[in-house]
């Protein structure tokens, strides 16, 4: 066999299960393209020597090395959430979504670099396609890791953008189920309202099988094919300005390759109301913010960087009449949503800007993953090409509220038609 460490999850599941592959095999060709990667692209916060020794269990993640992200407990690895304030900390239970992946057979092989707390400070991860460049933020460790090959999956959150942003920057798969689909049980908060636990893979397929595991729900199989074409909705969304010249020009040319394929097609605009979700995103999330580190912000401030300082005293500014006034803003946006999507299958939109951009003093705008993120909607970005420089770049498939199942099997249909 060809090198284990390049096999999608699905593909190793199979070969463990037909006794082509044993997990030991796989572990150490991960685990040896970790240790290699890791120098340049520093993807890990804490790399598991002790991984190989432990037996996996059995079940439908036997074997499958996983990737952490640094903002959930482990009970056998350090978990620094990002921050200086936690360095050395060792929880005494593992988060949830981890005891779960762990109790499937899967094995976790280490944690996975994260911005401060999940917000925007980045860490040290570079882009496996180009290390001068942004893996995205804030899962960075988890995106980099899939597409560098040291893990076939990984777990990561989005509060804004930090699964589907980075998965489009490091071209991979990524899948930010409804919300709540996920138990957040023992995960750092950030925003109590909008962190949804995410996952990255090399295929859809491999998402639906890890997020299903750890959601206790049948996500599909989404490489079975669907026996109509979908119902499209082409949505620039009003954080169309911000989109670079190569986003521009893969969504004019998406169409004709979409309808090729069989779509119907349509330009699905949304309504006028749902622009506020600028104003109130951000407000939300920095005023949840400010509560939810409160010990953090009380006790260690000389620890927090000046750009998350910044946004905590914004959140502390905001009046609790216009934090919950924005609640209830966005349940109404969440029950609107219905209508704007009426006779399509699912919204196409940007996934992020455009490429991974140069530096690593940020990873990134957000701005065409917020709004739905407030929505608490499903998403899934696959790959669809490379930008001028060689970069990859991502389109992001919104599925209606609790749709997760079909949303993922639509996505794969996408991705098979811009191959």
């Amino acid at each position: 066999m060809s090198d284990p460490a390049l096999l999608t999850a699905t593909t190793a599941a199979r070969e463990l299960r037909a006794g082509r592959l044993n997990p030991a095999e796989l572990l150490e060709a991960c685990l040896a393209r970790a240790t290699a990667r890791q120098p340049e692209l520093q993807i890990f916060a804490h790399l598991d020597p002790l991984s190989p020794t432990r037996a996996p269990l059995p079940g439908p993640l036997h074997g499958l090395p996983l990737g952490v992200k640094d903002v959930f407990d482990t009970a056998d690895m350090p978990t620094a959430y990002g921050s200086p304030i936690w360095q050395g900390h060792r929880p005494r239970a593992d988060a949830a979504a981890v005891a779960w992946a762990r109790a499937a057979g899967a094995v976790v092989i280490g944690k996975t670099v994260t911005t401060e707390f999940a917000y925007r400070h980045p860490g040290p991860t570079r882009n496996p396609h180009d290390p001068r460049r942004t893996p995205g933020g804030s899962s960075s460790g988890s995106a980099a890791g899939v597409a560098a090959h040291c893990f076939p999956f990984a777990l990561g959150t989005q509060t804004a953008g930090s699964v589907i942003r980075p998965a489009a920057y490091c071209g991979v798969v990524g899948f930010k189920p409804s919300f709540a689909t996920i138990n957040r049980a023992g995960l750092k908060p950030l925003a109590e309202s909008l962190d949804t636990i995410g996952v990255f893979a090399r295929s859809v397929a491999d998402c639906a099988l890890l997020a299903g595991t750890l959601g206790g729900r049948d996500l599909g199989d989404p490489e079975r094919r669907p026996a109509r074409a979908p119902r499209i909705g082409l949505c620039r969304s009003p954080s169309w300005p911000e989109a670079t010249p190569e986003t521009v020009a893969l969504f004019a040319d998406l169409p004709e390759r979409l309808i090729r394929a069989g779509a119907g097609v349509e330009t699905r605009d949304l309504p006028g109301d749902f622009a506020v979700l600028a104003e109130l995103h951000p407000l939300v999330m920095n005023a949840e913010a400010a509560r939810a580190l409160a010990w953090e912000l009380f006790t260690h401030p000389a620890q927090l960087s000046p750009a998350l300082a910044e946004r905590l005293a914004a959140g502390l500014a905001a009046p609790t009449e216009a934090l919950f006034s924005a609640r209830a803003t966005l349940r109404d946006l969440r029950a609107a949503f219905p209508a704007a999507i009426a006779g399509l299958d699912i919204l196409l939109t940007p996934a992020a800007p455009g490429e991974a951009p140069l530096g690593h003093a940020s990873t990134g705008n957000p701005v065409f993953n917020y709004i739905w993120t407030s929505l608490h909607l499903p998403c899934v970005t696959v790959p669809a090409g490379k930008g001028p420089n060689g970069m990859p770049l991502g389109v992001q498939i919104v599925g209606a509220f609790d749709t997760d199942r079909d949303t993922l099997a639509w996505a794969e249909w996408v991705a098979n038609a811009l191959r």
